[in-house]
């Protein structure tokens, strides 16, 4: 379990599915309110209050993210507190803890991190034997992060694609919403093209 902070009222939690199985917990059960699901929230929060002091009291918006070979990402936004809030007494706040609107989505978004630019260079040319026309680059944190629409993807070609990013390449659970809000686009579309006209792979 890995958790980043985002901002002072978000956090990000990786959740791989190793993570999931030790708790007994499969994907599906994700999707349901279930209390095995609502402990492993709990020990998430916790979690981000120990490494990141986020405290989790309030109302939260809960954003799941299941991704294809990577795990789930969970995004936790807090809310601020209402007015009336000011005047209960802490029994009542108790309740208040863990009020969550959960939104579920799974998504085929694939993602890879490098950290140099050469490695990306060599993972390019080598997809460009299966796909030319698609791929997205970010810069975040440091690194370059790769990222591909399955719609602009033949899915015969999938398990290969996703072979050679995993050959030169991090999987990363970062969303596009993250990239988008958070990361600078370096190539807005046809990245494995762009990056194969103007770098030669190292022989």
């Amino acid at each position: 379990m890995k958790i980043e902070r985002l901002s002072s009222d978000k956090i990000r939690i990786f959740l791989t599915f190793d993570d999931l199985t030790e708790r007994g917990i499969q994907k599906e059960d994700m999707w349901q309110e279930i209390p095995k699901v609502h402990d492993l929230f709990t020990e998430m929060m916790d979690q981000a209050y120990t490494e990141l002091g986020f405290d989790a009291t309030g109302p939260l918006a809960v954003e799941v993210f299941a991704l294809p070979a990577q795990g789930m990402v969970v995004i936790v936004t807090r809310g601020k507190y209402d007015q009336h809030l000011g005047t209960m007494n802490e029994d009542d706040l108790a309740d208040e803890i863990y009020e969550m609107e959960v939104t579920l989505e799974e998504t085929d978004f694939i993602a890879y991190s490098f950290k140099d630019f050469e490695t990306l260079i060599e993972a390019a040319h080598t997809l460009s034997q299966n796909v030319t026309e698609a791929g997205r680059l970010y810069h975040y944190r440091d690194r370059w992060v790769f990222t591909l629409d399955p719609a602009d993807v033949d899915m015969s070609k999938h398990a290969a694609l996703i072979a050679v990013l995993a050959e030169f390449g991090d999987a990363t659970s970062l969303t596009e919403a993250v990239l988008d809000e958070y990361g600078k686009v370096v190539m807005s579309e046809n990245a494995v093209q762009t990056i194969c006209e103007h770098f030669k792979r190292n022989d």
